[in-house]
């Protein structure tokens, strides 16, 4: 479970790119995450995204409470493109925890997953694990891919869904419309809409874990979308997530264009 969490919340941020003829803005994103009220961690992103494609370099590490119990760093990359829907290209994440170097590399064309490295290797499962098939890896996208939601109008937002896939688990990603709302923090103020979101377990991981059956059928999961400049993109701005012990909180602190 640490692994989707750790991938996670290197993740639940804003997206980047551009061509090397063309520039899009650059934007600095700053996000803060917190456990039960107190800071674990914070994650920080300098992206690049038009209405075509994004491109996004982060970095992430235990803050507060969290260096305190965890030596949690982490860098990631993620580029793709915006078709009818969302086309990961490359999902590339590099943490340590606690010492331990882990390395996820997906790579994909037309949509699909076409190759996944992850260094050390993924151990053998034993009964009750539920593999990943060839049709588990179509049409899928990676945990940046995921968060982020093109749409014509911010109504639109919460009518949006995917299926991502981490390096090791497959889950099918829905959104519901909750409200609609306004924010201001460094460098943003506009309008925003908070959905839902339903989290359901579709591959690679072992049936009958507690942890995962909790997000499945227990968890409240909000998030909170604003649009990306004028580009149609919209990128969560705000996060809740419920698990068996606490509420992880996931809140943009910046997001300016440089």
């Amino acid at each position: 479970m640490f692994r989707t969490l750790a991938v996670g919340a290197l993740v639940l941020a804003t997206i980047v790119p551009g061509s090397a003829a063309y520039r899009a803005p650059l934007y600095r994103t700053e996000y803060s995450l917190s456990f039960l009220g107190l800071p674990v961690g914070r994650v920080n992103f300098e992206s690049r995204i038009d209405n075509k494609s994004y491109s996004i370099d982060g970095e992430a590490s235990a803050s507060g409470l969290g260096a305190f119990f965890y030596d949690t760093t982490g860098k990631l990359t993620a580029s793709g493109r915006f078709t009818k829907g969302i086309e990961a290209d490359r999902f590339r994440a590099e943490y340590r925890y606690n010492q331990k170097p882990t390395l996820v590399d997906i790579r994909f064309a037309g949509g699909d997953v076409v190759e996944v490295v992850n260094d050390p290797p993924l151990k053998k499962r034993g009964k009750n694990w539920v593999p990943i098939k060839p049709a588990d890896l179509k049409s899928a996208v990676d945990p940046i891919a995921a968060t982020l939601v093109k749409a014509d109008r911010l109504e639109d937002v919460c009518k949006g869904g995917a299926r991502m896939f981490d390096g090791e688990l497959r889950a099918d990603l829905s959104l519901s419309y909750v409200k609609t709302g306004e924010v201001s923090f460094t460098g943003f103020e506009g309008p925003t809409i908070t959905c839902r979101l339903k989290f359901t377990p579709a591959a690679g991981y072992r049936k009958g874990r507690k942890a995962l059956e909790f997000l499945r059928t227990k968890s409240r999961i909000m998030v909170t979308f604003a649009q990306i400049g004028e580009t149609g993109v919209y990128a969560p701005v705000h996060a809740t997530i419920g698990t068996q012990i606490g509420t992880i909180t996931v809140r943009a602190r910046r997001f300016e264009a440089l």
